[in-house]
Formats: structure tokens, C-alpha cells, sequence
């Protein structure tokens, strides 16, 4: 305790939660747990240290010392054993095929859509600023160009027979250009659900290196992958990949949930972060080819090459 004690309060370690007694914010301090490493929050000004589900239970029992249920009455460790049963139960039910419908109604427009929801994360420790004035200015280049879509795209699209017009600028005004009014909003979404979380961990300057990294390495593995094509390609998807891997790796454990249909009912599922990332990586594998072969006009192989700055900038920035 008193080693725990130390660390809590040694400055190294985020605080991301906001203590239940204190609302102070409590420090996330690594311990080894009986699979892994488990992260316990502790409050320097309570001196609480605060048990998610299962890491109590996660904590190796030393042999021969009878545990905290083990000094408790009878009648207590029977109602301890009904709470917990439900709490498997709840787990069950709740964890992947949730029983309930999210809080907010705008999640189901959302879900409908085919978009996650983030639903278990960390809390945020300062406000995204950077996050917000890059959706804002995205949205209003993309705005202003519907009027002329067609021939604002190409004229500055990128274009990988041609990536040198006007100096590289095409590299920028590409990402700031989208397709269309759901092209616009699927990407200004992935990047305020995951660009907040990664702003807040990066800091508003290296977010902003990561994401511009992201994106041009992303149309770099483009032009390579299409050397001859004449055709404009536009979106900050590439940039957004890098956000949406960092925050995989960096929040394996976040929750996020999906909408599926089975039958003529839809049902919530719910899963870790880095599972979906892992079903978005096979799935981007399969636009590759079906870029590669003519069928698809999404450029995957952007998606993958900010994928690569993502687990760079994850390898550079981890404790």
C-alpha cells in the first residue's frame, strides 16, 4: 500500500477520473494483476483507492491469509454471492448484448448509420480545442465547395499522376475537401468521438502532428498505390486512421457500441475498442484489394498508411 501510495503521488501517472467522494481527480496507477496489469485509481486527498469490476478480483490472494469475504458474517457473504451472480449476469446481458438502449436518442441515428458510440471511456482533462477547430474549419471549406463540388474537386483534389500541383497544396485542401454531405459527416464524426480522447492524452500540438503525419503518409501510400491516376481524391480519412489506431491502442479497454439488425429486431452490441479496431483493420485489408482491382472508389490503402503513423506515434508515446 504504502508503494502504491508513492506512485499515486508521484506526478508520473494520468488522472482521468473524477474521485465519487471528493471529485477530485484521481491518479490510474499501474499494479500487476493476476492476467496482466490492472490500473487501480487512487485519490491523494481521499486516500481512497477505487475497484473497477473485476479488479478486485484480479488481485492475487496471498496463500494462507484468509481474504475480506472470508472475515465477513455468513448471511453478508450469501448476499455478497447473490450480487455478484447478478453481477455476472449483468455482464452477460449488458456487456456485449446490451438490454438496454443507449441514453442519448441521437445514438440511434448514429447506430442506424453504421457508426460506434463511445460508451466506457476515459475522462477528458481539459476542453479539445484543437479537435473542435479543425471539425469547424473542415466543415466549413467542405460547405462552401458543394456549390461547385464537382470542379472544386478537381482542381484541387489530390491527384497522384499530378501530387506536385501548386506546390504540395493539394496535399492540404484534399484533406479538407469531401465528397458529399455524408462523406463530411462520417469523417467530422470518427474525428470528434476519437480526436477528443487523443487530444487529451497527445496534448493539442503532437495531436496535430499525429494527424497531419497520418494524413500525408496516407496519401503517399495513395499516390504509390495509383501512380497513373488521374482521379482527385479528397477526405481527411487518412489523418482521422491515425487517431482512430492511437486511440485503439492507447484505450484497448474503452467500450464501444454498435447497432446490428438480427432478424426484424436491432440489438446493441457492445465491445472493446481494440476488437473493433481489429474488425476495421480486416475490413480495410479487403478495400485494399477491391481498390487494387477497380471495384471500390475508397482509398484504403490511405486508411493503412495513417494506420502506420498511428502505432508509430503509440510506440513513441507509451509508459
Amino acid at each position: 500500500m504504502n508503494g502504491l501510495w508513492q506512485l499515486a503521488r508521484s506526478g508520473k501517472y494520468p488522472r482521468n477520473r473524477h474521485c465519487p467522494a471528493c471529485n477530485k481527480r484521481m491518479a490510474e496507477v499501474p499494479v500487476p494483476g493476476k492476467h496482466g496489469t490492472e490500473h487501480l485509481d487512487v485519490c491523494t486527498v481521499c486516500q481512497f483507492v477505487w475497484f473497477d469490476p473485476s479488479e478486485y478480483e484480479a488481485i492475487p490472494v496471498i496463500p494462507g491469509q484468509p481474504t475480506i469475504e472470508d472475515r465477513l458474517p455468513r448471511e453478508a457473504r450469501e448476499k455478497l454471492a447473490i450480487l455478484q451472480l447478478e453481477g455476472i449476469r449483468e455482464d452477460a446481458h449488458g456487456d456485449e448484448w446490451g438490454r438496454t438502449s443507449p441514453d442519448a436518442w441521437w445514438h440511434w441515428i448514429v447506430g442506424v448509420l453504421g457508426m460506434p458510440i463511445e460508451q466506457d471511456v476515459p475522462a477528458l482533462r481539459r476542453l479539445p480545442w484543437m479537435t473542435w477547430g479543425l471539425v469547424l474549419l473542415t466543415c466549413i471549406v467542405s460547405v462552401a465547395s458543394f456549390s461547385d463540388l464537382n470542379n472544386v474537386i478537381l482542381q484541387f483534389g489530390l491527384v497522384p499522376a499530378h501530387f506536385t500541383r501548386y506546390g504540395g497544396l493539394t496535399f492540404v485542401t484534399s484533406f479538407l475537401l469531401h465528397g458529399g454531405a455524408f462523406h463530411l459527416i462520417g469523417n467530422m464524426y470518427f474525428l470528434l468521438v476519437f480526436g477528443d480522447n487523443v487530444e487529451d492524452w497527445l496534448g493539442k500540438w503532437r495531436f496535430l502532428v499525429l494527424l497531419a503525419c497520418a494524413a500525408v503518409v496516407g496519401d503517399l501510400v495513395h499516390i504509390f498505390g495509383n501512380l497513373d491516376s488521374t482521379v482527385p481524391c479528397v477526405g481527411a480519412s487518412g489523418g482521422i486512421s491515425g487517431i482512430i489506431t492511437f486511440y485503439a491502442l492507447k484505450f484497448p479497454h474503452a467500450r464501444l457500441g454498435l447497432l446490428f439488425r438480427v432478424g426484424p429486431f436491432f440489438r446493441w452490441v457492445r465491445m472493446p475498442a481494440f476488437g473493433m479496431f481489429m474488425l476495421w483493420i480486416g475490413m480495410q485489408c479487403i478495400g485494399v484489394w477491391s481498390q487494387l482491382a477497380g471495384f471500390s472508389n475508397v482509398s484504403s490503402l490511405a486508411h493503412l498508411g495513417g494506420v502506420g503513423v498511428g502505432f508509430l506515434f503509440w510506440l513513441l508515446t507509451r509508459e
